[in-house]
């Protein structure tokens, strides 16, 4: 039953976008049309994957191909836990689309935005519920090219265009990493289902070949630093809610395929776990800190996706050297923290480029320095991207806190190991603090900057609120984000049926609800959230009572928006510190004369790995080929002399050497 319903809501998903294509380019009725299909489809699909959650796993086979063999598809409890933000945010995001990309004002690009989302969320549905290599790499090319088209949607731009082919040119160096994985996967086990491998079947090495390539392949696409080139670009280019897409849920298929393979292998080194652990915590930590240099409301947002990314791999990294070590506790709490901050991350990220997508809306600019008192002309974005912020900061009482409260309590349980083994994973409590802590220095900035104080300008004097098709989804996952922060003790038995899939020998000998103090979190976020909203209705009502006094201006009666912190300017002593990393480029002002023209300081932080490896070693090649021109004058008599010396090398590759030696002596 829950297989027919996924299959359902795949097709229906994947089919939304064609009835568009029978009406003219600015008629609204495609773009409604496909809206209602989506949302149809994830009824129908969140009915499914409830049930696959709650243990009513479906292995049944469907897939008339020869190539897939018998048992394509299937539903368990991880595949039905990936399929909830499939689907909740293809319905939500194509809601939002009625108000952020109308058909009527953009009827060039429309019919396709609205195509490609459908074949998006379709090809991550069959993705996930794959059990077969073929079957798998159809879902994730449908997925990866439904992305490029959506990266793309503004392909008038050369900003979207670079963005869309680096992108394509990232998930395809994946794919071929797939290729290999699958192949060398078909030699070592004799098949291409995706199954449990028995004990003694692989050796070491091949073990480790396969675990380097999945790494690459899933690592490219969820994000991982340093394969994340690809990322902050293709997130700013991408329409708002696409960048939702692509954050809250596209980077989690290549989660969900690391963690599905890495269920297959047995009995996995305990180096795999410590590699993993080390690059999620410099994701982290690297991917917050680009963050606060940022200027982008859109990049910087992106980058906080690497961040989390991070925080995800860590709790599987401490999994995994759970498994090694045949600790179930480490197992449980690991897990548990990967797979919660999962649905986390999908939810308050989304959030936050929703709101983002708002601000952009009304504003027409993503520089957050051209922004400023945005909480008076639009309340309701201001005060849930102020809920998303919060949740993204790991603090109480949102759904943040919970899943980074258990990756804490799992690499803490590594205390009680002697030796040298505990005392290293040990090391990645103080990085995850520090990712905590800057993350709220950033978002601090954001928020400050964008929402508070005076308009930077025209940008934000003309802003209103955006309409209630584009608040209304954010309303839902800003619902979301709360109720998992006060209830976290309902989403514990879905977590314990994954985690019993993904790990069924030491899963079960620790129970999540004993080792996580879910009942404990949730009182406690509950009493903070009481207290809040005491410590406001008190703070109103002082305020209303209490009379208005101007407080000393040190001379400046008339303030101007020219004196307040800038996002530069508030993110300068952290960038400073991580100059050796940022290395971040200032133009600085140039005055002179008796009468200086005005002038701005500007700074800028590159990326590590696309800006400051990549692009460079790429002119670098390009300048040692530059020689290779002589060669291609478009002259046509040089072009007849090129052929005859290949057929003059051909004819004499036809003689053999030893004959023709032989043939001069003879002479």
């Amino acid at each position: 039953m829950s297989l027919t319903l996924i299959l359902t809501a795949m097709i229906l998903t994947a089919a939304s976008g064609l009835p568009g294509f029978c009406f003219a380019r600015s008629s609204v009725w495609g773009q409604r049309i496909a809206t209602g299909v989506m949302v149809a489809a994830m009824i129908v699909g969140l009915a499914g994957a409830c049930l696959g959650l709650f243990g009513h796993s479906d292995p049944g086979s469907f897939f008339p191909w020869p190539a897939a063999g018998n048992s394509a598809v299937g539903i368990d409890p991880l595949s039905s836990f990936f399929l909830v933000p499939i689907l909740l945010m293809g319905g939500l995001g194509s809601i939002y689309s009625l108000g952020y990309w109308p058909q009527r004002l953009h009827p060039g690009n429309g019919r396709r935005l609205h195509l490609f989302w459908g074949l998006l969320t379709a090809g991550m549905a069959l993705l996930v519920i794959s059990r077969h290599a073929m079957a798998f790499l159809l879902g994730w090319e449908i997925m990866a090219l439904a992305a490029f088209f959506l990266v793309a949607t503004e392909d008038d731009r050369g900003e979207c265009r670079r963005a869309a082919l680096i992108y394509l040119i990232a998930t395809h160096i994946g794919t071929l990493a797939l290729f290999a994985l699958f192949t060398l996967w078909r030699v070592k086990t004799g098949s291409f289902a995706l199954e449990p491998v028995a004990g003694g079947v692989l050796t070491l090495g091949a073990m480790n070949g396969l675990f380097f390539l999945a790494l690459i392949a899933f690592g490219l696409k969820a994000g991982m630093m340093p394969l994340h080139f690809w990322l902050p670009g293709a997130h700013a280019a991408a329409p708002s809610h696409v960048s939702a897409m692509l954050s809250g849920v596209v980077l989690k298929m290549g989660i969900y395929g690391l963690v599905r393979f890495l269920s297959l292998l047995p009995d996995p080194p305990a180096a795999w776990g410590g590699l993993i652990l080390i690059l999620g915590a410099t994701s982290g930590l690297f991917g917050v800190v680009f963050a606060i240099g940022q200027h982008d409301l859109k990049r910087l947002l992106a980058y906080h996706s690497v961040e989390n990314i991070g925080i995800i791999l860590m709790g599987l990294g401490l999994a995994m050297l759970g498994r090694s070590s045949h600790r179930p506790e480490w197992v449980v709490l690991g897990m548990a923290g990967c797979l919660l901050h999962v649905w986390n991350h999908g939810l308050f990220k989304s959030l936050l480029f929703l709101c983002a997508g708002s601000v952009v809306h009304n504003t027409h600019t993503r520089e957050i320095d051209r922004l400023g008192g945005l909480a008076k002309r639009m309340p309701w974005t201001a005060a849930l991207f102020l809920i998303g912020a919060v949740a993204i900061c790991g603090l109480p009482p949102l759904n943040g806190f919970v899943s980074e409260f258990l990756v804490y309590m799992g690499l803490l349980h590594t205390a009680t190991i002697d030796g040298t083994s505990g005392s290293a994973v040990l090391l990645a409590v103080p990085v995850l603090a520090m990712i905590g802590a800057l993350a709220v220095a950033c978002f601090v900035k954001v928020y400050g900057v964008v929402f508070l104080g005076n308009s930077r300008g025209d940008a934000s004097d003309h802003a209103k609120e955006s309409p209630f098709t584009m608040r209304g989804p954010m309303l839902i996952l800003a619902f979301c984000c709360v109720l998992i922060g006060l209830v976290p003790v309902l989403v514990s038995p879905l977590l314990s049926n994954v985690i019993a899939i993904w790990s069924p020998d030491l899963a079960p000998l620790t129970d999540l609800r004993t080792a996580a103090p879910f009942g404990f979190i949730g009182m406690m976020s509950v009493l903070l959230t009481v207290l809040i909203v005491v410590l406001t209705i008190v703070w109103m009502r002082r305020s209303r009572v209490s009379p208005h006094l101007g407080t000393w201006d040190c001379g400046y009666a008339r303030p101007t928006s020219r004196i307040q912190y800038t996002a530069s300017s508030f993110a300068q002593m952290i960038v400073s510190m991580f100059r050796w990393v940022l290395r971040p480029r200032v133009h600085g002002p140039h005055v002179g004369g008796a009468f200086p023209a005005p002038a701005r300081m500007q700074t800028h932080v590159d990326d590590l790995v696309l800006n400051q490896r990549l692009t460079r070693a790429g002119h670098r090649i390009k300048h040692w080929f530059d020689w290779f021109r002589r060669f291609q004058q478009g002259l046509t008599q040089q072009y007849v002399l090129y052929i005859l010396i290949t057929v003059i090398l051909m004819l004499g590759m036809l003689i053999p050497f030893d004959k023709y030696i032989a043939w001069l002596f003879t002479r």
